[in-house]
């Protein structure tokens, strides 16, 4: 009994994302789509034949954008359980908390790295845990302001960049470490560079500029940070447009 109502539960759930993305499709060309509570003028439907073909069109349309879109809130759903957690540790920490969290974590990676590298490996991995704090911080304050705009543009690309940046730089003197990171890295760099940077030609600009080694590796996870944390702040962006928290 219990998992029938689990799986009806689930199935409504579905049901109301479903349908909130298509209320907000409608909305974007049609006034009045979104029904208020206590609202006496009900849902706009066109009454000439020319609005009703064009209101039917854009509905059909928007049930394929609809489909297409919906794993990625199923994803913007996950991705905001994990940001919140993330969000509510920080916010009991305080700005100071996470320095020293920051701290803790990155100059351990720089102790270890003192007796394991090369001096000049010790000093990166170093400057690296510096950058990454200087990072979490920034990313910190500009998620306080509650701006989602803020978030989005700065808080998670700074966030992803204090992820990212330390253990790419100390794989650069760690073989390790380097076994792991390096061989994904060039596979990810070389898919794209094949499906995604073709667009007039970037793929050919970057691999006549650039050779993927050195530095090179700190660059393109930096260069991937920035646009991954764009594209997790939109999806959890777009979560809380279909369900806030509150629900």
């Amino acid at each position: 009994m219990a998992r029938g109502t689990s799986q009806g539960g689930l199935t409504d759930a579905i049901r109301y994302d479903i349908a909130q993305l298509h209320t907000g499709w409608m909305a974007l060309f049609f006034p009045r789509q979104r029904q208020q509570a206590h609202s006496v003028l009900g849902k706009w439907q066109p009454q000439s034949t020319t609005g009703k073909v064009a209101y039917s069109v854009w509905s059909v349309v928007g049930t394929v954008v609809v489909a297409l879109l919906y794993p990625f809130v199923l994803f913007g759903f996950a991705a905001r359980y994990y940001t919140s957690r993330i969000d509510r540790t920080a916010a009991s920490l305080g700005v100071l908390g996470v320095i020293v969290l920051s701290v803790v974590v990155w100059g351990g990676l720089a102790a270890l790295a003192r007796y394991r590298f090369s001096t000049e490996g010790f000093y990166a991995v170093a400057a690296a845990g510096g950058v990454a704090t200087v990072a979490a911080v920034f990313s910190y304050l500009t998620s306080r302001y509650r701006g989602r705009i803020t978030t989005v543009l700065f808080a998670y690309p700074s966030g992803m960049t204090a992820i990212f940046l330390p253990p790419v730089v100390a794989a650069l003197y760690s073989p390790a470490l380097s076994n792991v990171i390096f061989p994904n890295s060039t596979n990810l760099a070389v898919w794209l560079l094949n499906n995604v940077l073709t667009y007039r030609g970037i793929d050919e600009i970057l691999r006549a500029r650039f050779d993927l080694e050195g530095l090179a590796y700190v660059g393109m996870w930096f260069g991937i940070a920035v646009p991954v944390g764009w594209v997790l702040g939109f999806l959890v962006t777009l979560a809380n447009l279909m369900r806030p928290k509150s629900e």
